[in-house]
């Protein structure tokens, strides 16, 4: 089940694909990772997801990753006496916190006091995905009287973005705690946090979560962007969460920010995953439109590691068909000659470090010898991020003896995972090391590889030595 590719797919399940026959017709199709959304369905809906996972990695003898999206916090209007109002460009609109009397077109209960804590005079405030925009006037810790700028229909309980305004708002909430807790007994691999806005964010679920699995933060505020830098370094790896992104700043915005956190991303040599709305059209037909294929195409051109499915999985009439084309796309931007052109050029210097020096100078041994694979062998991971950072033009071969780093590693660009026992030395690493070319067919007997490992193998992060063998 070798991929032919560098990126990676992640794809959402849900009620279009939630049987084990139809998850497996996913992986088959080219699904690296699953991700399971917890904004929707039962802990008992994901947890036979999960085991169906399971039994095909099993069965298949390939590690899958599988991703835990937690809600977040939701920000939301109350609900209307008389149901949906119209509201007029122009009109004055309070909200308050009073969620006793019911809504009309001039007032709603927005039962939030951390938002009204935060609103200071000029705030915006979107309503509806953005459908309807308030500009605040006057305001107080219980209250904001607004002028609609951007008028449309209100109605119960929709979503409320504030653009420009970091919220003293914890990223979990009393769901998203108890769903953490529920999918770490599950044994998922990634989790991943909506609404990131600081680092501290990031290190709040990090002490409940206590290594048990990797931590991506979405980014989807613009409070997110004004800490890019930081919150990369305190995750294990990041999302670019479009949508959300898209409703809070001016679309035409939406593609820059995407670059910038790809490559401060890859400078970091963190895992990131584009996502949202990529192949949309798909969730009713069976093909995208070519703007679609080509947003595709431009995520994997600018060195993402992974692309993401969401309703086009989860809830669409042709789930397959969408995985089958994201990997279509990847798989012909990569035979692109002027794809290594464009990884290259988009290429950050490596830190002065040690690890950072052997991914390095694989990259370039492993060109110039023309090697059929790149080898590391890891035990947290951390040697093969490294190389990954580097984006070499061969395969990376990640063999770990810990089937928890095999299956977060599915997320990695390039990386093909193999679970290995542990070895005691360098020459019975080499030695696994040239089976496994052979077993996994990147290879052949006589021809050149190159291995990174740390030593001591059992200590994480070490990434401290490279190896030329031949494979025997």
């Amino acid at each position: 089940m070798r991929r032919l590719r560098n990126a990676k797919i992640v794809a959402t399940l849900g009620p279009a694909s939630t049987d084990l026959a139809m998850i497996e017709r996913l992986f088959d199709a080219g699904a690296d990772v699953f991700r399971l959304n917890f904004s929707h369905g039962t802990h008992a809906d994901h947890q036979q997801r999960l085991q169906s996972i399971r039994a095909i990695e099993q069965a298949r003898g390939r590690p899958i990753g599988v991703l835990l999206d937690l809600q977040g916090p939701k920000l939301r209007i109350g609900t209307f006496a008389d149901g949906p109002v119209k509201v007029a460009a122009q009109a004055a609109f309070r909200l308050d916190l009073d969620a006793s009397v019911p809504g009309s077109v001039e007032r709603v209960s927005l039962p939030h006091p951390e938002i009204f804590a935060a609103l200071k005079p000029g705030a915006e405030l979107l309503v509806d995905d953005g459908r309807v925009r308030l500009r605040v006037e006057r305001c107080g810790p219980e209250y904001a009287e607004t002028t609609v700028i951007n008028g449309g229909t209100l109605s119960d309980r929709k979503g409320v973005n504030v653009p420009g305004v970091v919220v003293p708002l914890s990223a979990m909430t009393e769901k998203d705690r108890r769903d953490l807790d529920f999918g770490l007994s599950l044994g998922v691999d990634w989790i991943a946090l909506s609404f990131v806005q600081r680092a501290e964010d990031i290190e709040e679920i990090r002490q409940i979560v206590d290594g048990r699995a990797g931590i991506i933060a979405k980014l989807e505020k613009p409070a997110a962007i004004q800490s890019l830098e930081a919150i990369v370094a305190a995750s294990d790896a990041v999302m670019v969460a479009r949508g959300d992104l898209g409703v809070e700043m001016p679309a035409e915005q939406v593609p820059s920010l995407q670059k910038r956190i790809v490559r401060a991303c890859r400078k970091a040599g963190k895992p990131v995953i584009v996502a949202t709305q990529m192949l949309e059209s798909m969730v009713s037909a069976p093909v995208p439109t070519r703007a679609e294929a080509s947003d595709v195409a431009t995520a994997i051109y600018d060195g993402a590691d992974a692309v993401m499915l969401s309703a086009e999985s989860a809830s669409g009439s042709y789930p397959v068909e969408a995985v089958k084309m994201m990997d279509s796309i990847i798989t012909r931007t990569e035979a692109d000659p002027h794809y290594h052109e464009a990884i290259q050029a988009s290429h950050s210097e490596p830190r002065a470090e040690a690890a950072d020096a052997i991914g390095y100078a694989v990259r370039h041994v492993a060109n110039l010898l023309r090697v059929p694979a790149a080898v590391t062998y890891t035990s947290s991971g951390y040697s093969a991020l490294r190389m990954a950072r580097e984006r070499p033009e061969v395969p990376i071969l990640g063999m770990t003896p810990r089937v928890a780093t095999a299956r977060r590693l599915a997320l990695a660009w390039g990386v093909h995972a193999v679970l290995c026992h542990e070895v005691v030395d360098v020459l019975e690493m080499t030695d696994l090391a040239s089976r496994t070319v052979l077993k996994e067919q990147f290879g052949v007997a006589g021809q050149q590889i190159v291995i990174s490992a740390g030593l001591p193998f059992t200590v994480a992060g070490t990434t401290n030595l490279l190896r030329i063998a031949q494979v025997q």
